[in-house]
């Protein structure tokens, strides 16, 4: 059994340890917002948060987060009310939008730890890939979302 505490909601799940996280959230509890993209880690589509961290859940195995608090796109703000979300639409930053929800779960948690990003700490920290290429897009959405957070 693996206890998982997802959106605020717990989950005892009987399922094996090295099953990848992405696959127990898509597929045993149908939050599919989490997009399976390279399978490798590398593209960053399947980006949650856990314990706040921002990280790629299909090389996660759920044994290896029993007990943890995570957190996907459905429960950043299930309103669409988060900073991040309003600058994305205020930037109009999905192209095909395939890679945004991992987008945005990576840039929530690096404006954590970055309130007051410069392009380089973006550059630099938000490696998901966007095979459409709206890099300006998010950079200012990100920039956009950190100025809301001054309050």
């Amino acid at each position: 059994m693996v206890a998982l505490i997802v959106n605020n909601i717990s989950h005892r799940l009987d399922i094996e340890p090295e099953t990848p996280l992405l696959w127990v959230l898509r597929d045993e509890l149908g939050l599919t917002g989490t997009k399976f993209g390279c399978g490798i880690a590398q593209c960053g589509a399947c980006t949650v948060h856990v314990e706040g961290a921002a990280i790629r859940s299909c090389q996660t195995q759920v044994g290896d987060v029993d007990g943890a608090h995570i957190t996907t796109i459905e429960g950043l703000s299930p309103d669409g009310k988060h900073p991040v979300q309003q600058a994305w639409l205020a930037e109009d930053v999905p192209q095909c939008g395939y890679c945004q929800s991992g987008q945005i779960m990576a840039a929530a948690a690096f404006l954590k730890d970055t309130p007051h990003p410069s392009d380089e700490d973006i550059d630099n920290s938000i490696t998901n890939i966007c095979r459409c290429g709206t890099y300006p897009r998010i950079r200012a959405a990100i920039h956009r979302a950190a100025d809301m957070m001054k309050g």
